[in-house]
């Protein structure tokens, strides 16, 4: 199949749009966040560049204020982003064709990005799947770069309250969801994984229950995959 690089930044950026909402509110957030705890708009640039982790860079901000030893702080990140290792395995043989590009599209796998490579399977014709792919993590990349400079700069610039404005990912979360569920054939592994959710955050509370809730959720998943193949089939 013939491709097209014009088609192909189209469609990717298209794919790119709601996270470009959800990530100019949180990384500005973010970016406030850090002006407060005394680093400016520099180190926001640098952060979003080198770690962007989102939560982990919140959390970050909160390990440096404080001072803690880096032992602390490289614990820390592990736990809150361990979740990504089950997001990589799902696209390994998928970005290995990327070539050059498969470094990046790894380090790029974020929550969102990963939410937007779910929400298709196929691509239109003339577009090149693999690039749209690493265009996408690109896009959402530079989304969180340019939110996490707006908020140190609002941040010392606009005496305003930002109470409440890290909701806007959670909203994003919701929207996606809701699109994949509707776009998808099957709505029973969107129940699984919110049932699962439901019961891990009950068992384990709001600051432990992502990652049970993952290994809880591959582990059914895989145990009715046979299920899932004959509905397909069907």
């Amino acid at each position: 199949m013939i491709t097209s690089k014009s088609k192909t930044l189209k469609f990717a950026f298209n794919k790119s749009l709601p996270v470009l909402f959800g990530y100019l509110f949180l990384a500005s957030a973010f970016g406030i966040m850090l002006y407060d705890a005394g680093y400016n708009w520099m180190w926001a640039i640098f952060m979003s560049v080198l770690v962007y982790a989102g939560s982990g860079q919140f959390l970050l901000v909160s390990l440096l204020s404080s001072a803690a030893p880096i032992s602390t702080v490289a614990m820390m990140t592990l736990f809150v982003n361990s979740r990504h290792m089950f997001y990589g395995l799902s696209y390994v043989e998928k970005f290995k064709k990327g070539g050059w590009r498969y470094p990046f599209m790894i380090f790029t796998l974020t929550d969102e990005t990963y939410s937007v490579n779910t929400s298709f399977s196929k691509v239109p014709e003339g577009v090149d799947e693999v690039h749209a792919r690493y265009l996408i993590g690109l896009f959402d990349h530079l989304y969180w770069i340019a939110g996490s400079v707006i908020g140190a700069v609002a941040g010392q610039l606009i005496p305003i309250d930002f109470t409440g404005i890290d909701f806007s990912m959670t909203a994003l979360f919701v929207v996606i969801f809701i699109d994949q569920m509707r776009a998808a054939k099957s709505k029973l592994p969107g129940i699984i994984g919110l049932v699962c959710g439901i019961i891990c955050l009950f068992i384990f509370g709001a600051d432990g229950f992502l990652l049970p809730c993952l290994i809880l959720t591959v582990a059914l998943l895989s145990a009715l995959k046979p299920i899932f193949q004959i509905k397909e089939v069907k």
